[in-house]
């Protein structure tokens, strides 16, 4: 893992309060050419579909498909599940090496749909299969769904909490979201919780695409179960971690995790700090950052550490620094996707006009960017596809689809702030509104029509 540091200041005055953010950029290792006189590390891929009524039809067929075509992409070694699930659940094929992939795919091929959406059920069993062959280079669970939650654990803060347990056992949990017919906030949740992708597809042959593209990024990773302790120097008073991360606080510090990297995989992490006044000049040590990860195939663990300075000048020396703009525009990029899931959760809530004040808020973040002569040359086409995003929100959420325009906010924000760095997929297709009716001029009498 390539891992570079790089703080909007250096200098901070002295006795003064002051923030410093910096930008981590981490680039995963390459997976190494095969050698066909090497065996290929088994890989876990644990599947938990949504058989419930809602999604009989184009939808389970396209479900299947995406199935049987990820099994012939899987090799035979690779331990595969699939647990289906609408008010019970079914283990449809028990997590284990794909040995016999015709009675596999015979199996996929025979489910139907029934009724109910016992969400957390499916979930729980799925869990429970992955946890039982998972490996030491850890497993991923993808959880396809089209319908709410409306049986069993129904909280998303409880179900992220789930999840997060989840990954504590090593395994990753995505989610696909199918339709316009499922809850945004559970699916968000468990895929936070779970430090995986959060997926919208609106339609079937959009699924079938995502499926697949998550079936290669499990085939293309190179590093798993990667987090960060942040241990913070007496210097500083606090540290927020500007990506939306799952946190937790130890006895040595802030610890985020940053899941699992795909071959040569450039993420983009930042982290702002609370530095109190400090009445000494020199060099101060801000934080200490001790990344850890387990690079696969080898599956070696490999912690790395990288100290964080300031240096603590005099006040007429500080005011002359010119902040770095690659941090800066990172730090605006960032506020971009916060307004983006605020929005989510107003539109989630009924409310166009408190997500239209987030929308707006954002596209002024984006022009502001865009307009920044000091603009690093990396942000041309992220910025680019943000103000496409934006626009598409502003006239799906006024215009179109509120439920449409939630989901598709919710998983642009998580993709663009948990996994900086991977492509967003793009907005569904959307139809121009068409424009207001003006009623038609009053008809007028002659004045000699008696």
């Amino acid at each position: 893992m390539h891992i570079e540091a790089h703080l909007d200041v250096d200098l901070v005055a002295v006795e003064t309060d002051d923030e410093v953010s910096v930008l981590i950029e981490l680039t995963a290792p390459s997976a190494p050419p095969p050698d066909p006189a090497e065996a290929k590390p088994a890989r876990t891929l644990q599947i938990v579909l949504d058989r419930s009524g809602s999604m009989s039809g184009d939808r389970i067929e396209g479900a299947k498909t995406a199935l049987l075509a990820l099994v012939d992409r899987l090799d035979p070694t690779d331990r595969f599940g699939l647990v289906a699930f609408d008010d019970t659940v079914n283990l449809v094929l028990p997590t284990r090496p794909l040995l016999d992939k015709p009675a596999a795919k015979r199996a996929i091929a025979n489910v139907n749909t029934g009724g109910s959406t016992d969400l957390s059920a499916g979930y729980l069993r799925g869990i429970q299969e992955a946890r039982r062959v998972v490996g030491p280079g850890g497993g991923t669970l993808l959880l396809v769904s089209d319908g709410h939650a409306n049986a069993g654990v129904v909280d998303p803060v409880a179900l992220g909490g789930i999840a997060a347990e989840a990954y504590r056992h090593g395994i990753i949990t995505s989610t696909l979201g199918w339709g316009l017919g499922y809850d945004e906030r559970i699916m968000s949740a468990i895929a936070r919780g779970g430090s995986g992708n959060e997926l919208f597809a609106q339609d079937s042959d959009a699924a079938v695409a995502l499926i697949a593209d998550e079936v290669e990024g499990l085939l293309s990773q190179t590093a798993q179960a990667a987090s960060v302790l942040i241990g913070l120097s007496p210097y500083v008073r606090s540290v927020r971690v500007v990506n939306d991360l799952p946190t937790t606080a130890t006895d040595n510090g802030i610890v985020a995790e940053l899941g699992s990297f795909y071959s040569g995989e450039k993420r983009k992490l930042l982290l702002t700090f609370d530095v109190p006044a400090v009445a000494t000049l020199g060099l101060v040590e801000v934080a200490r950052l001790e990344f850890t990860y387990v690079e696969l195939p080898a599956l070696q663990q490999h912690t790395i550490t990288v100290p964080l300075h300031v240096n603590i000048v005099p006040g007429d020396e500080a005011a002359g620094r010119v902040a770095n703009p690659t941090v800066r525009s990172e730090l605006m990029f960032q506020q971009v996707q916060q307004a983006k899931k605020r929005a989510s959760a107003h539109l989630s809530a009924g409310d166009v006009t408190a997500a239209m004040v987030d929308i707006n808020a954002a596209q002024g973040l984006v022009d502001s960017l865009r307009s920044q002569t000091d603009l690093p040359a990396e942000y041309t086409a992220d910025l680019a596809d943000e103000d496409r995003t934006l626009k598409y929100l502003s006239q799906e959420a006024q215009y179109g689809s509120m439920s449409s325009a939630a989901k598709y906010s919710s998983m642009s924000s998580a993709s663009s702030s948990r996994h900086r760095g991977r492509k967003v997929p793009p907005p569904p297709p959307q139809t121009p509104p068409s424009p207001p009716q003006t009623p038609p001029p009053p008809q007028q009498t002659d004045e000699n029509e008696a």
